[in-house]
């Protein structure tokens, strides 16, 4: 299976300037006319407590804790508590309902969309990752149905306050999440924005991922880290005599992947997938020669893939991703006929490998091709963004005739880190006015065409910055 180690960037990029009928950009919004502090109207909500406010400029932002049933289907079998954060600016403005389909960060930061539309964000955490986890968990309860009741239920209740227009996004397995919320619950949310979102419709037909990697970039870039990947196996001794060193040095260990050998093997196996996951093309400069002196390799393929992914502390925290890939989502699977006669461990690297053996888990038939079945047929404003040199958009959500008001875009020469920001100027154009179409903040101009569509945030660069976070998921 191909498991990239990855590298997901945190998209923080959002809001300042004013859209129409909004309060100027860093207006104070601690209470709102005719209404209490929203801090106590958020709550009133029964089930929601608090964690912290933190203070943010222009904004009032929330830790929260919001109670949730452990079962949707029988919500009376217990409870567990889900983290969400609220970015609260008005509630005279559209909401973004975004999800990393992992854990929350507690550090505030604005989606793109957020800034397109200059509104408010609303974040949470996917069931089952950690302090977001039934205890004791039952792992059945984790599916894509479970998690989108749990983003149904939050909607319904802050609805009743942030009462104008809502859209969803998420990027990487956050706008799988979104997709999945959308199939499920399609009259929530007013649009939908899903970057990078992987669609592996067919878990055993991985063949476009093949291709990718056949055609990706310049044959001199692929060439150059096919010769790294290999070598890192033929140098494999001396390569595990380093990593044993590593790991002693950072107490790792490896028994959910069954030895220190086996991690090193997947380790280089996600090298080049890495690559193009978080690297442009620009880097195939800094691709080290095949006789690069030990140590020198050791660190490259570090840097790329990173040693402490497969080791227990690394997966720990991804637990509930790879039992999702392992049971509905699907992963991607790719040949490697040049590292021939060097795998040690050939068709060992499924999810199933990075789960806890203890975890039951059972793989279920046909759940992703109903959702691309869904979207092809039956989405509405639907917008989908993939970067050209990704190796996840390889199998990417397309539009069937039964599609209405839904886009797909490639950014090109863009990585796992493509945005709207990053579409050639018409599709830029045309994919902001949607989405402010879709908020219902576009302007009378921008819905003639007489003037550009243009995000109504002024940048801040504490809550825009990217951030960059070294993981083992998409």
């Amino acid at each position: 299976m191909r498991k990239a180690l990855r590298w997901l960037l945190s998209l923080a990029v959002l809001i300042g300037a004013a859209g129409a009928g909004g309060a100027p950009a860093g207006a104070a919004t601690a209470a709102e006319p005719g209404s209490k502090d929203i801090k106590d109207r958020i709550l009133a909500i029964p089930g929601m407590s608090l964690i912290e406010e933190k203070p943010v400029d222009g904004y009032r932002y929330f830790v929260l804790n919001y109670t949730q049933p452990i079962d949707h289907r029988h919500p009376s079998k217990g409870t567990f508590k889900q983290r969400l954060t609220v970015l609260h600016k008005n509630t005279d403005r559209p909401t973004v309902f975004q999800t990393s389909g992992y854990h929350v960060s507690t550090t505030a930061g604005r989606s793109e969309p957020t800034k397109i539309i200059d509104g408010n964000q609303i974040s949470m955490e996917y069931r089952f990752f950690t302090p977001s986890r039934p205890d004791p968990a039952d792992w059945k309860k984790l599916d894509i149905w479970q998690a989108a009741s749990d983003q149904h239920r939050i909607f319904k209740a802050l609805k009743k306050i942030y009462g104008k227009n809502w859209l969803a996004t998420g990027a990487s397995k956050g706008g799988m999440t979104a997709t999945y919320f959308r199939r499920f619950y399609p009259n929530d949310m007013d649009g939908t924005v899903a970057y990078v979102a992987p669609n592996d419709v067919n878990n055993h037909e991985d063949s476009r991922y093949d291709r990718f990697f056949e055609t990706v970039s310049k044959k001199e870039c692929r060439d150059a880290l096919a010769d790294v990947q290999r070598e890192a196996l033929v140098r494999r001794g001396e390569m595990t005599d380093l990593y044993k060193k590593w790991a002693k040095e950072n107490d790792a260990t490896f028994h959910t992947v069954g030895g220190l050998d086996k991690a090193y093997e997947s380790v280089v196996l996600d090298m080049v997938w890495a690559f193009w996951q978080y690297s442009s093309e620009k880097d195939c400069a800094d691709v080290p020669k095949k006789d690069v002196p030990t140590d020198k390799l050791f660190s490259y393929v570090d840097a790329i893939s990173g040693f402490a992914f497969y080791t227990d502390q690394g997966l720990e925290p991804y637990t509930p991703y790879y039992y999702q890939a392992g049971t509905e989502l699907g992963a991607p699977t790719v040949e490697y006929p040049h590292l021939d006669g060097l795998l040690r461990y050939p068709g060992y690297f499924t999810p199933r490998a990075f789960v806890p053996r203890e975890i039951p888990m059972k793989w279920k038939n046909g759940v992703m091709r109903d959702v691309d079945r869904w979207v092809r047929n039956c989405s509405e404003r639907m917008m989908f963004v993939y970067g050209q040199n990704d190796p996840w958009g390889a199998e990417p959500f397309r539009l069937g005739k039964g599609a209405k008001d839904s886009y797909v875009f490639f950014a090109p020469g863009a990585n796992h880190g493509a945005n709207v920001a990053g579409l050639t100027t018409d599709e830029k154009e045309k994919a902001t006015s949607e989405i402010l179409e879709w908020a219902g903040v576009a302007s009378p101009a921008v819905r003639s065409g007489d003037a550009a569509a243009k995000p109504l945030a002024k940048p801040d660069s504490k809550l825009d910055r990217q951030r960059m976070e070294r993981t083992l998921r998409p």
